[in-house]
């Protein structure tokens, strides 16, 4: 019976080690853990290397929005250097392990653990909560930010998450789906994806599915919507869309911040931003007054003589580029960078 359960075990661990890059990953121990719940028993899949010991370190709040594609090393590691070594803590829908040997592979860190919530009473579970509020550094990995959505919010894990955030003040990230839902306003893709051009032909398209304020809280991301894979896709046009809705349905002065793939935005516990990686990351802000049209089934239109939403691009390094204060968004302050201008003219988009 031993043998039996031992084969099991170790044919699930192969599989689902495959999400990272990183198929010959056999984490140090692994377990399936049984919890009673007032819906019944469930099973929560949980893979952890190091030491399974917990510690409580000192620890640096901050955000990591990361673009996809490719992971960013050194964004890892400044979260790494963030968690003072503690337990680091990666959440995701799809049955994968590999960011563990990743991660733990970099050094100073105690552990790492993976933890699948890919059901409704994963997210529910009062030990799934738990183990993600021990955690002294957490990372969304990439996926499909409709589960996410669908499965986390209003639930204690949503809870958890924002207790890291906002009470014990720990390093934050996510990369493309993962990075996604970071902001206080976020594209939830409940009814699929969208590209620019079909968001700007149609602004109220009903695969646009946006949220706002009832998700994840951070004081530096309020009034802020992400984006990744953002040269790459050709998003630049959607994510201007997604701000003017974000205007015209409700007032906001709306941002946005996009990392391009292999491209990671970390904003550390003042606020302040840097850019890791190969490519760039940028940051947008309506300059004046709201889109001129946006309504259902009509273009989109947004240019005020070509000044419409004001960008500020830095090149990422791998020590770390450039500088921009979230708490202003001043591109006066900022350094590094360059200014110029995106602006939407009857569906079309354009730079100046």
């Amino acid at each position: 019976m031993k043998t039996n359960l031992w084969v099991l075990l170790s044919t699930l661990l192969v599989v689902s080690g495959c999400l990272k890059d990183d198929s010959n990953f056999m984490p140090d121990s692994a377990t399936l853990i049984n919890q009673t719940t007032s819906s019944g028993t469930i099973k929560v899949s949980k893979n952890l290397i190091g030491d399974p010991a917990d510690v409580t370190t000192a620890t640096t709040g901050g955000f990591c929005l990361m673009g996809g594609s490719t992971d960013v090393d050194a964004a890892f590691k400044w979260m790494i250097t963030k968690s003072g070594s503690g337990d680091f803590v990666v959440i995701r829908a799809d049955n994968s392990n590999g960011y563990n040997s990743y991660i733990y592979g970099m050094g100073g860190i105690n552990s790492v653990e993976t933890i699948v919530i890919s059901k409704s009473t994963d997210a529910n579970s009062v030990s799934v909560a738990n183990k993600i509020r021990s955690a002294e550094a957490l990372f969304i990995a990439g996926g499909d930010q409709a589960n996410y959505v669908s499965l986390w919010k209003d639930t204690p894990v949503e809870d958890a998450i924002n207790y890291l955030i906002n009470t014990k003040h720990v390093p934050i990230g996510g990369t493309s789906a993962g990075c996604a839902i970071l902001g206080s306003s976020y594209f939830s893709a409940l009814n699929g994806t969208m590209t620019s051009d079909v968001a700007m032909a149609d602004p109220y398209n009903t695969l646009i599915t946006l949220g706002h304020d009832d998700f994840l809280n951070s004081a530096f991301l309020q009034n802020t919507i992400t984006d990744q894979h953002f040269s790459q896709r050709g998003r630049e046009g959607r994510l201007v869309t997604f701000m003017a809705r974000m205007n015209k349905d409700l007032g906001k002065n709306a941002r946005g911040i996009a990392s391009d793939e292999q491209t990671a935005v970390c904003i550390d516990e003042k606020g302040i931003a840097k850019v890791y990686g190969n490519n760039n990351a940028f940051f947008l802000q309506i300059t004046s007054s709201g889109p001129a049209v946006c309504e259902p089934g009509v273009p989109l239109t947004w240019n005020q003589n070509m000044q419409a939403v004001k960008v500020y691009r830095i090149a990422g390094s791998p020590s770390g580029n450039g500088y921009f204060d979230l708490n202003t968004y001043s591109i006066r302050t900022a350094k590094g960078g360059t200014q110029f201008y995106y602006n939407v003219t009857n569906g079309i988009f354009s730079t100046n």
